[in-house]
């Protein structure tokens, strides 16, 4: 009965993707309604409708779809290995590292990123790795580990810290520059174009899949230290590859959507209250759960104001922020 009811869950929640996609074709400044998303995607469309659908709907769609997967899967990873249910590549500053790669590296290409779409996320990595090294340093405490409620404040203070060298950075800056960084601050989805969803896909597509094969292990590293490593977990190794796949991923999607945080604190918990903690049942659940709470945050974003966009990441921290303090408060 279990099993049909996850795969019933896992069908409702795919069956909610394609509707809040549909959504993200149909819903912006210029409308594109049901009776002409269909005949323009199979070629019967005007040429502007083709334009709206194919250049600027379908790309950002399909970057909130592969991001919302990403955030997903790196906050239950996150949520796992440090044994703590407030972790979040957003609360605990792994974004933010990575912003500040992102921000680096667009002052150097002088604004022209599309140029440099491929290379965004590997920055956006490496900058998120370092961020994670010190988070974890700062976090370790001797004969103990990783303290989770400690990690938490360590990681909201960098968060914070980097944001503010985010913004020195770009304050002596031009003001196109500004512009592009308070959009990046905010969450707008500003990688909207096709360099961007083929730098972002690899990643998914590579990355994912090896989460999802490693779902047994996860459940291993989520018991206890003593009982993992009876079962023959080799926890050093497991713990360190998997951290780097979290941060990767997070990393990646950042890079194109700008500083989106809780999603992967929100879609890891509201997995697991409607299938379980395991992870091979809760993972795929939430990688739908993810992208659902992007393209709804979009949605939102693009009908609320006819001339202008509220980003997706204030609406998503809009959504978050409440569920945050909910669990702060109650795992203390």
């Amino acid at each position: 009965m279990r099993k049909d009811r996850s795969k019933l869950i896992l069908f409702i929640t795919f069956l909610l993707t394609i509707v809040f996609v549909i959504i993200g074709l149909s819903v912006g400044y210029t409308s594109l309604g049901i009776t002409q998303l269909f005949p323009t995607m199979f070629g019967g469309g005007t040429g502007g409708d083709e334009f709206i659908l194919f250049s600027v709907r379908m790309p950002r769609v399909i970057i909130l779809l592969l991001a919302g997967m990403a955030l997903a899967v790196a906050g239950a990873l996150l949520q796992t290995l440090t044994k703590n249910d407030l972790a979040d590549p957003g609360i605990i500053g792994i974004n933010a590292g990575a912003g500040v790669g992102i921000t680096v590296l667009y002052l150097f290409a002088k604004g022209d990123l599309a140029n440099f779409s491929y290379a965004l996320p590997i920055v956006g990595f490496l900058s998120a790795m370092l961020t994670a090294f010190f988070i974890y340093i700062f976090s370790y405490e001797k004969g103990k580990g990783i303290q989770p409620f400690r990690l938490v404040l360590v990681g909201v203070g960098f968060a914070a810290a980097l944001s503010g060298i985010m913004i020195m950075l770009i304050s002596t800056a031009q003001r196109s520059d500004v512009a592009f960084i308070s959009s990046w601050l905010a969450g707008n989805v500003w990688g909207g174009d096709w360099p961007y969803v083929w730098a972002l896909l690899p990643w998914i597509a590579i990355l994912i899949p090896y989460v999802i094969y490693k779902s047994n292990h996860l459940n291993i590293l989520g018991l206890g230290e003593q009982t993992a490593i009876g079962l023959g977990a080799n926890l050093k190794k497991d713990r360190f590859i998997l951290l780097i796949i979290a941060v990767a991923l997070a990393a990646a999607a950042v890079s194109v959507t700008g500083g989106i945080g809780f999603v992967g604190l929100m879609a890891p918990h509201i997995a697991k209250s409607l299938v379980g903690p395991r992870h091979q049942k809760f993972l795929p659940v939430a990688m739908l759960i993810g992208p659902v709470l992007l393209l709804l945050a979009d949605a939102i974003g693009r009908s609320i104001l006819a001339e202008s966009n509220i980003p997706v990441g204030i609406v998503v921290a809009i959504i978050g922020a409440p569920y945050f303090l909910y669990l702060l408060k109650k795992n203390l």
